[in-house]
């Protein structure tokens, strides 16, 4: 188990893929309203 193991956390990071051991940061969609709001200031 090392770098070159997929299965692995080290393994994802060095093939630069994601997965059950290395989850992805979910980026936060904004919301219908959050997006009227918006244009409504500027």
């Amino acid at each position: 188990m090392g770098k070159g193991d997929v299965k692995t956390k080290r393994g994802k990071i060095n093939n630069g893929t994601f997965g059950a051991r290395r989850k992805r940061k979910i980026k936060k969609r904004p919301t219908v309203e959050e997006k009227i709001s918006i244009k409504t200031k500027k």
